[in-house]
């Protein structure tokens, strides 16, 4: 392979780890809002993105319904989902040790998983997608870059900006710093912690939706234990640009996509994996607090 064609190569690669770290972006963007405002891991983030990915396969296959409908329709789906899984599972140990609402999370993903894999509800077999658009691409200088990858991109960099917007110009936004920072204090100033964290799973549980149904479009295949990798990487990625900060679960991400399809293409595609969580050890000893993270102190 002669250097044009290998540079072709590189940024062919580096164009797919966009793509595959747009989706993980906004998975991470879940993980990262609700350690934020109440400091816990929910690992039942990634079936979210699960249901997500099989309410626009309905919404596509069922209703028929375009694209645009259809991923709003899976947003809709996971934010009821997020809340009610807050309302039920989260909010009774709102006071508990960590280690109960940590316990009850995977306890929360397992489920989710198991029961969607019965036959009256999703089963368990896999079921390709249907993309509710022709896929069509362009050849710039031998890269190919498809209008999924343009969909992909440009629907997660406005969701992304819209949440930064949301975060820091709206009245709900800056309750939710404010619970994030203290809930007593944010109590004494008038604010309703529950709502804020009922918003905070909402807005997180929708990003997941989202995700779902566009990770579907670029790899058009859905089953029940879909979300579990890549909510897992998701997580890693959360954690790399420092959980808890929004353009640091970008960061992480787009990180991330570009390890994983990097090692893929140069390595084995069957070291992604080993890659991905490789990082998570290494954040873990050499900066905890993430790329973007500040150390602080935790009260125990």
């Amino acid at each position: 392979m002669d250097l044009n064609a290998q540079i072709v190569y590189f940024l062919q690669q580096v164009i797919n780890g966009i793509q595959l770290g747009s989706v993980y972006a906004l998975i991470a963007l879940g993980y990262t809002m609700v350690y934020g405002i109440v400091r816990l891991i929910n690992f039942a983030h990634g079936d979210v993105f699960m249901v997500g990915a099989f309410a626009g396969f309905f919404a596509v296959s069922v209703l028929g319904l375009s694209f645009l409908p259809a991923i709003i329709l899976a947003m809709i789906v996971s934010m009821v989902l997020g809340v009610t899984i807050e309302r039920l599972a989260y909010r009774p140990l709102r006071r508990a040790p960590k280690i109960a609402a940590l316990i009850t999370a995977i306890g929360v993903s397992i489920f989710l998983e198991y029961f969607t894999s019965l036959n009256f509800v999703f089963g368990p077999n896999y079921r390709t997608f249907p993309r509710p658009f022709e896929v069509t691409s362009w050849n710039i200088g031998g890269v190919a870059i498809s209008n999924i990858l343009v969909i992909i991109l440009g629907v997660s960099l406005f969701l992304v900006v819209a949440l930064q917007l949301f975060v820091t110009r709206t009245k709900v936004g800056i309750a939710m710093r404010a619970v994030s920072f203290d809930h007593d204090a944010a109590r004494l100033m008038g604010i309703n912690v529950d709502t804020v964290i009922s918003i905070t799973f909402a807005i997180g549980s929708a990003l997941a939706g989202a995700g779902g149904v566009l990770f579907a479009i670029a790899y058009p295949q859905v089953d029940p234990f879909m979300g579990i990798m890549p909510g897992l990487k998701a997580f890693v990625a959360a954690v790399l640009g420092g959980i808890g900060i929004i353009p640091g679960a970008l960061l992480g991400s787009l990180i991330m996509g570009q390890a994983e399809v990097l090692t893929t293409g140069y390595v084995s595609s069957t070291l992604r994996d080993l890659v991905a969580f490789g990082i998570l050890i290494i954040v873990l000893l050499v900066r905890p607090t993430g790329l973007l993270g500040k150390s602080g102190v935790e009260k125990v």
